[in-house]
């Protein structure tokens, strides 16, 4: 069975289209599973229209999309989980392609689609601009949706392995998400919202998970959050951004592997902290924070790095400034375990 997890907030003038989407899957066996952060729209009243078709948990506080989106997957029962943003609209297939695909390499822990955007200006428009064909860091320690920005043409047809999977539709494999939990949490926490998605694929790939790119899963997402609107965005979503930043690296990278990136990676810090320094110092306190909770972070690296399968050389290759991928007839990137 696939468990649907979503979590909402203030996401009625997307949720009631999204929930359709998802009641015309086609695949034979899911449940829906769904937390409200304390939403103050009408996303409650839509969800309460819902009767008992979905399982609805109702928050008092807005706990960040990590928090709430690992207590909707405590609650659900299947061994697939779809992370679903109530801003996508999902193919009839989407599920069926997604886990026909899964079930064909035991080694593949997370999986996406082609997620193409959803123009919502004026009226809704499933358009052919890619969103993301899956997540991949470049040598500075940025990760980008692969493809973003650009038109479909064929261009990323083939089914391959890439680095992750965005969180707004990704697939995880039930038994991925219990070995890469770090204290019962899959999604850090700490990270409250943004970036968790890249750090969840970071850890999995030292763990030896694959992800699995099939492009016959298509569905639609409203993005709201690019590079290039970040001067437009809201401070706390930038005081998040750049907190996650350093977690992620805090965790996840080897002092090999830091080394080797050393140069790019320290160009693009400067140019953050100057940032901070001369625009806006209140992005600051994102890295007081970290230094507060030094010990904790670094006791999850301790757990992390302890159980990491995979070799600096085989990760390394993922780093790359043009978007790396793999085809699934080739020698895999990484050592995935095989009796998963």
């Amino acid at each position: 069975m696939v468990s649907v997890v979503i979590t909402t907030f203030n996401s009625a003038k997307y949720l009631q289209a999204c929930l359709e989407s998802v009641s015309q899957q086609n695949y034979p066996a899911f449940e829906v599973v769904i937390v409200d952060n304390a939403s103050t729209d009408a996303t409650r009243e839509i969800l309460a229209a819902c009767g008992r078709t979905f399982q609805i948990i109702y928050n008092q506080e807005n706990t960040g999309f990590a928090a709430a989106q690992n207590q909707a997957m405590r609650a659900a029962k299947g061994e697939w989980l779809l992370s679903l943003n109530p801003d996508v609209l999902l193919s009839p297939d989407f599920l069926s392609q997604l886990v026909k695909a899964g079930q064909g390499d035991p080694g593949v822990g997370m999986l996406c689609g082609k997620l193409l955007r959803l123009k919502v200006e004026e009226n809704p428009e499933r358009s052919s601009i890619i969103d993301s064909t899956g997540i991949y860091f470049s040598r500075n320690l940025r990760h980008f949706d692969r493809g973003s920005e650009e038109l479909d043409r064929g261009q990323y047809d083939q089914t391959e392995y890439v680095f992750g999977a965005t969180a707004a539709a990704a697939l995880y494999r039930r038994k991925m998400v219990e070995d890469v939990s770090v204290e019962g949490e899959f999604f850090d926490e700490d990270f409250f919202a943004y970036r968790e998605d890249a750090d969840v694929a970071w850890r999995a790939q030292l763990m030896g998970w694959r992800c699995l790119y099939e492009p016959t899963a298509v569905a639609w997402h409203v993005r709201r959050v690019t590079p290039q609107r970040r001067r437009r965005l809201p401070r706390v979503i930038n005081w998040h951004s750049v907190k996650n930043r350093f977690l992620m690296r805090i965790k996840n990278i080897s002092l090999p592997l830091y080394a080797r990136l050393f140069f790019p990676v320290t160009f693009r810090d400067a140019l953050i902290l100057t940032d901070a320094v001369l625009i806006d110092r209140y992005l600051l306190s994102g890295l007081w924070w970290i230094w507060e909770q030094r010990k904790y972070q670094f006791r999850k690296r301790k757990w992390i790095q302890s159980r990491r399968r995979v070799s600096d050389k085989q990760l390394a290759r993922w780093f790359s400034d043009k978007p790396a991928s793999f085809p699934i007839s080739a020698k895999t990137p990484t050592n995935g375990p095989t009796s998963s």
